[in-house]
């Protein structure tokens, strides 16, 4: 008995209570939120957006917390089934198993899960293995990162995710891998002249991509943007979210008591994609700050694990997922000032939906299995040499 006593003392002990606990105040939230988003003015209804949303949570907080008990070098270890199995499910999405939104035929996000009415959307899960993955990739070749094969090899490592969501339709998620990938290479120490050198490429095939990878609902989103009295029925969402977000003023209307949150459909789906205007018309600018700051807070104590740590790989996994985090925050806000087109990216801990949900906590379960298992050991130096590796 007393050895359960203790290794419970000690588990308590190493867990990183502080990133939990801003991960879990967030999830909180985010329930009242979406809550409150499909409420359609009926006060607080626990709506089947809310349900899932709890489920979700809870199963990721205790998948958190096992995977933080697993040792990480274990994890690392395994990056090339991580791997098969993150382009399995992918490939699954062009499978009769693949579907999408109805208006949209063309595009396949989500895995049906039989008839239970559910459904799982793989790229969230595979963000998780690409940031592990090219974690063990990038910190393989560190001393030697700005060579051109070793930076030709990665650029192709990161292509493979981007290239998969792209044909998926995912625009949205194809541009956080872009993101996490940039950041990456960043961390990892990859000079700027090279990341000059790829914008001038983007440049070069933006009118390919334009032209062949587009969709004409996507091209027309982005010119909704500029022209919008064009395009009122596109723009729609992105106006009516911007107003609820203005009509919050600095102290908002109240939880639950926002003017364009309760009226159903009066701005479209914003209990996912437009979270951000339930927080401003509600809870106000004053609301829309303290969130940010939440968000900063969990990204600098997830960026602080990977600096004290001595392994090249824990510094290079936590800036994914920060930057994971961090590109989806400024992706899903500027959707909702109407500053970026709507491209279906949802706001990290408070935006609708059982994967988003259920795969953030399964980030940050990595991110406290590297905070425990540095915390157990004085020095760390697993630099992959005893792996063979196609990036030798």
């Amino acid at each position: 008995m007393n050895k359960i006593i203790s290794h419970i003392k000690t588990f308590i002990k190493e867990t990183d209570k502080i990133l939990l606990s801003l991960c879990i105040l967030m999830s909180v939230f985010g329930v009242l939120l979406v809550a409150s988003a499909t409420a359609d003015g009926a006060g607080f209804v626990f709506s089947r957006d809310a349900r899932v949303m709890v489920i979700a949570i809870a199963a990721g907080i205790a998948l958190a917390l096992i995977i933080s008990l697993v040792d990480y070098n274990f994890i690392v270890r395994m990056w090339p089934v991580i791997a098969a199995v993150c382009v399995i499910m992918m490939l699954l999405l062009f499978t009769p198993l693949g579907t999408g939104p109805t208006e949209r035929e063309e595009v396949k996000t989500w895995i049906k899960l039989g008839n239970s009415g559910l459904y799982f959307q793989p790229s969230e899960l595979v963000k998780i293995g690409f940031i592990i993955t090219f974690s063990v990739h990038a910190d393989t070749v560190r001393d030697n990162i700005n060579k051109i094969k070793n930076l030709l090899l990665l650029c192709i490592h990161g292509a493979i995710p981007v290239l998969l969501v792209t044909v998926s339709g995912d625009m949205g998620s194809a541009l956080i891998f872009i993101i996490i990938f940039a950041a990456m290479l960043f961390a990892a120490g990859v000079k700027i002249r090279y990341f000059l050198l790829g914008l001038a490429l983007i440049g070069a095939a933006a009118p390919f991509a334009w032209k062949f990878v587009f969709s004409s609902i996507q091209k027309d989103r982005i010119y909704a943007l500029f022209r919008p009295e064009d395009y009122p029925d596109i723009i729609y969402q992105q106006e009516q979210g911007l107003k609820a977000i203005l009509n919050g003023g600095v102290l908002g209307q109240g939880l639950f008591k926002g003017e364009y949150t309760q009226i159903p459909d009066r701005v479209p789906i914003n209990e996912s994609d437009m979270i951000f205007s339930v927080i401003g018309e509600e809870l106000g600018l004053i609301g829309c700050i303290a969130t940010l700051l939440a968000f900063v807070l969990i990204m600098l104590r997830i960026i602080s694990t990977g600096k004290n740590a001595k392994d090249g790989t824990i510094s290079l996994i936590c800036s994914g997922v920060a930057a994971m985090i961090g590109g989806q925050v400024i992706v899903n806000i500027g959707m909702c000032l109407e500053l970026l087109p709507v491209i279906g990216i949802t706001l990290p801990f408070l935006s609708a939906g059982g994967s988003s949900n259920l795969c953030i906590y399964i980030a940050i379960g990595l991110i406290m299995s590297l905070k425990r298992y540095t915390l157990e050991k004085e020095i760390v130096n697993f630099r992959y040499k005893n792996i063979s590796t196609p990036f030798d």
